[in-house]
């Protein structure tokens, strides 16, 4: 699935593409009648609902936030895109796993690709009406989310206090609990612990003051250094250019399974465990 660096390249990639034109209009194969997609554009009734209301709108301006990417339109209504496991933005441009395709202005498209058809697709109104738009306003949409971890004023005793609210579960799975931090996923957890030397299975409330600074450090700075680098194409994800991004190249833990490890003077290999159904890479040696 894409995590908070794929999810920023490609918002910056429709930052500098489809801001100030115009929808012309949408075209989807989809068509599901399972109840939990009623207000996707994958529900056949819920499409024709959403293509009226954006027809003609001038795209405003592109947001991120989590793993969600929002589309502001001229009538203060927002697009909302999840990737899910394997979607992504292509602009002008397509493959054989196009599901969704906007119209633009000046002959330009932007196309949703989605292998596994998990992606999701809705319309957030302004005005919280979500029996005629979808999932609702923007803010009781994403109010559930934790805080941005690349934000300015997020701190590593903000992100103490997050992780702390979780306190009996490990540190992988509470690093992935979208409600205490957005963003990080599989991947990510898996680096942020190996640069921290934390053991993914070591619980909250035996994690030491000093050790979660050393989390937020690691945190900042490889969310960071995968933005710059394109993000991760380990598995399927790829920028509105069909581009490969290059954190991949980086990884010191993420599917290395039995492989040594690279810290310097660190004779382990990398391991891999379940941890409450999610894959954990870690090293045998220095992750305590």
């Amino acid at each position: 699935m894409p995590e908070l660096p794929e999810v920023e390249t490609t918002v910056r990639g429709l930052r500098k593409t489809i801001v100030g034109l115009i929808i012309k209009d949408v075209w989807t194969d989809l068509a599901t009648k399972d109840k939990r997609q009623r207000d996707a554009v994958a529900n056949t009734e819920y499409f024709k609902i959403f293509k009226k209301n954006i027809k003609n709108k001038k795209i405003k301006s592109i947001e991120r936030q989590a793993k969600n990417i929002l589309i502001n339109l001229s009538d203060n209504k927002t697009i909302l895109i999840h990737m899910k496991m394997t979607g992504h933005l292509l602009f002008n441009n397509k493959d054989k796993f196009v599901h969704v395709i906007f119209s633009l202005s000046n002959k330009n498209y932007l196309a949703f690709s989605d292998m596994r058809k998990f992606g999701k697709i809705t319309l957030l109104d302004p005005e919280g009406k979500s029996t005629s738009y979808g999932a609702g306003t923007k803010t009781s949409y994403l109010a559930h989310l934790g805080p941005e971890p690349l934000d300015k004023n997020f701190t590593a005793k903000k992100l103490e206090e997050k992780l702390k609210t979780k306190s009996s579960g490990k540190i992988k799975t509470v690093l992935m609990d979208q409600t205490v931090v957005a963003g990080i996923g599989n991947i990510y957890s898996d680096e942020i612990l190996w640069q921290s030397g934390i053991h993914p299975e070591r619980k909250i409330k035996d994690i030491k003051n000093e050790e979660f600074k050393k989390i937020f450090t690691a945190m900042r700075e490889i969310l960071k250094k995968s933005i710059s680098l394109g993000g991760d194409s380990m598995s399927d994800y790829i920028n509105l250019f069909g581009k490969k991004g290059k954190f991949q190249l980086c990884h010191n833990a993420y599917r290395r399974t039995g492989k040594k490890c690279k810290r310097k003077n660190c004779k382990g290999i990398i391991l891999r465990k379940m941890i409450n159904s999610r894959s954990a890479h870690f090293c045998s040696i220095h992750q305590r």
